[in-house]
């Protein structure tokens, strides 16, 4: 998507399986859950908002982001749960002059999930032999940066569906990429969001319209976990 701006937005989505193995049987549906990943871009650069969980398909994330012909500045990542930055690495060996960032409170949940406890008794027990090399983002300094001119800022978001989320407002583009702090026609039940971790059943709903409180009647936001746009789903935009 474009704008009059000169900035553009793409959004790619890569479904996998879901965190909670033990579901009681129902919809096949229940079984996936769905990660995105959008890449904001000018004449020359981009930035891209969170990376995926596997190395297969960070790689396939690495052919995307090359496909559009633009020179990576950074790497934002939302929050500190692993399926959303555990592909910096990868972004990284080809994007070399990139920047990995995020919010203090991202950058320690991430090293939290680098703990051998989460990164070898979590995840490696459900993805086993798909999760990359850790690289963690570096805290950026300031609520904002830019691309080409164009101010980006980070929005602290507090608790959705784990402590101190964030997302990104792009006021060029009327652009929230909302992270965790919503979900579209995907799977979001929790029992837990991860082991140890408190409920947070309905707090992304509160924290949504705190976010469109913040764009004041702007156009977009997009989903974090939304249901891939070549299904019989509704668009994964959500309104303003």
């Amino acid at each position: 998507m474009s704008s009059t701006s000169g900035l553009a937005y793409a959004v790619r989505t890569a479904t996998r399986q879901g965190l909670t193995r033990d579901l009681p049987h129902g919809p096949d549906d229940l079984q996936w859950v769905a990660n995105t990943a959008t890449l904001i871009y000018g004449d020359r650069d981009a930035v891209l908002v969170d990376t995926y969980t596997s190395i297969e398909q960070n790689a396939e994330l690495v052919e995307w982001v090359t496909s559009f012909g633009r020179q990576l500045t950074h790497i934002f990542i939302t929050h500190g749960h692993g399926d959303h930055f555990f592909g910096i690495g990868q972004l990284l060996e080809a994007f070399p002059e990139a920047k990995a960032i995020a919010s203090k409170g991202t950058v320690a949940g991430a090293h939290t999930q680098g703990e051998p406890r989460w990164r070898d008794g979590f995840w490696e027990k459900l993805f086993p032999g798909q999760i990359p090399e850790i690289t963690y983002p570096e805290p950026l300094d300031g609520g904002f940066f830019e691309l080409e001119g164009h101010r980006l800022e980070v929005m602290e978001m507090g608790y959705t569906d784990t402590v101190d989320t964030t997302s990104l407002w792009v006021p060029d583009l009327g652009l929230v990429v909302a992270g965790d702090v919503a979900y579209n026609d995907t799977p979001s039940v929790h029992r837990r969001n991860h082991p140890g971790e408190p409920r947070a059943l309905g707090s992304g709903c509160r924290t949504s319209r705190r976010a469109r409180s913040r764009r004041r009647g702007r156009r977009t936001q997009e989903a974090e976990h939304a249901r891939p746009p070549d299904d019989s789903g509704p668009d994964r935009r959500l309104s303003a």
